[in-house]
């Protein structure tokens, strides 16, 4: 079991919040718009604190409301892909690819830098400024420096969104290889049933916490 994941958060007048015990691979998270699926991420993440609850990977706690615990999101090792890539613009690709990376051993990347470089075919964009990026190759940048920074785990939210077809194929061949090769695990936030039963190892549905008063 990769993710042990039970949170809930209130927001505004509605509860958002998730409970899975994730196997290795990809588990979906999906849903309508507004259910909660981004916030859920950000949960696991350290971005938004959970009312309640626990996050644990690979048996290791990085939030547990009962025992006080809330690692901060630097040290949780997690890589997030936002659904907008969020590349600096102030920084060439090398340096957003960099901007992470830690020299510490311990957080290594599974991948080194040349490795990375070659498995996203991100050589000929290493010079170039974030604005000249087409879609496609921005999500890719945002998938190096994910991994760059040491993750144990990726989060990735609507990663094909607003991306052509073309485009969309790119990044999917690259999560499967992420997912069979690299056997990392990812959390995988779509609202599309034909990608989640593509990718998936296992497919949660979210939606209302009925379980909190």
């Amino acid at each position: 079991m990769s993710f042990d994941i039970d949170v809930v958060r209130r927001l505004g007048g509605r509860v958002v919040g998730v409970r899975l015990e994730a196997p290795p691979g990809i588990t979906v998270l999906t849903g309508p718009s507004g259910v909660g699926k981004t916030s859920t991420l950000n949960m696991v993440a350290g971005l938004l604190r959970p009312d309640s609850g626990h996050v644990r990977l690979y048996g290791e706690s990085l939030f547990d409301a009962h025992l006080g615990i809330d690692v901060p999101p630097h040290h949780r090792r997690l890589g997030y892909v936002f659904q907008d890539g969020r590349l600096f613009p102030h920084l060439r690709v090398r340096a957003n690819l960099l901007y992470g990376f830690r020299s510490d051993p311990a957080c290594s990347p599974v991948l080194t830098f040349d490795e990375i470089i070659g498995f996203l075919d991100l050589k000929p964009l290493l010079d170039r400024w974030p604005r000249s990026l087409s879609g496609g190759e921005a999500r890719r940048v945002a998938i190096g420096r994910a991994l760059l920074s040491g993750a144990r785990a990726l989060l990735m939210d609507e990663p094909l969104a607003s991306l052509d077809r073309a485009r969309q194929e790119e990044i999917l061949r690259i999560v499967e290889k992420l997912r069979d090769d690299k056997l990392l695990p990812i959390l995988y936030v779509t609202h599309d049933m034909r990608e989640a039963e593509r990718l998936a190892n296992h497919v949660v549905e979210v939606g209302r916490r009925d379980d909190v008063p």
